[in-house]
């Protein structure tokens, strides 16, 4: 059985409680990982975003990219271990740490000059409610072909006005609470498990 270490993971999550992942919660400090297994690395994204600053009612203003050190701490873990790395699509922790964009129509690409292949996917084809389009970063793993391109709207457009577009635009995920948008459906929680233990 190959051993997979899922950092910065929520407690008692859905990488909780399984025997082939070490799960590494925020109470672990997931920067402090040193190998040997290859990893599944969901580092938080909240200053990584489209709202990175805080949004427009926040009483502080970030700083792109203030998070601790913990998205270069995962792709350091997944370039130096294997495995593979999730962040939402668009995330401006791609250019800053000069990784090439993948397409949002889908298939691997190369992300840089260490064998690391990115794409794009939608997390609503493996069991999301909303589209949930992510980023993924690999190393040293298969390369599967995953369910490609828009899963379709998840909204009715009813809901703002008869607008597809604003529908289409917005999307499921501002009608979700916090926690159902961050979830990670037990489908592709089990994609990328496959993915990690690839890699070993």
């Amino acid at each position: 059985m190959t051993l997979t270490a899922a950092l910065f993971v929520e407690t008692d999550g859905v990488y909780c409680g399984l025997s082939n992942v070490d799960p590494w919660d925020e109470s672990r400090d997931a920067r402090l990982y040193a190998g040997p297994h290859p990893v599944i690395a969901h580092p938080p994204c909240k200053r990584w975003g489209k709202f990175w600053w805080g949004g427009m009612g926040a009483t502080k203003r970030f700083e792109m990219g203030d998070d601790g050190g913990c998205f270069t701490a995962a792709l350091a873990a997944v370039r130096a271990w294997g495995g593979v790395l999730e962040h939402p699509q668009n995330s401006h922790a791609w250019r800053h740490h000069g990784l090439n964009h993948p397409p949002a129509s889908g298939g691997w690409v190369a992300a840089d000059f260490g064998g690391g292949w990115t794409c794009c996917v939608e997390q609503g084809h493996y069991g999301h409610r909303a589209r949930k389009a992510t980023w993924l970063y690999a190393v040293g793993a298969d390369l599967p072909s995953l369910k490609w391109g828009d899963c379709g709207h998840r909204v009715d457009p009813a809901r703002y006005g008869g607008d597809a577009r604003k529908a289409s635009r917005v999307g499921l995920v501002a009608l979700m609470g916090h926690k159902e948008r961050r979830a990670t459906p037990l489908p592709f929680r089990d994609l990328l498990i496959a993915i990690a233990e690839s890699a070993a």
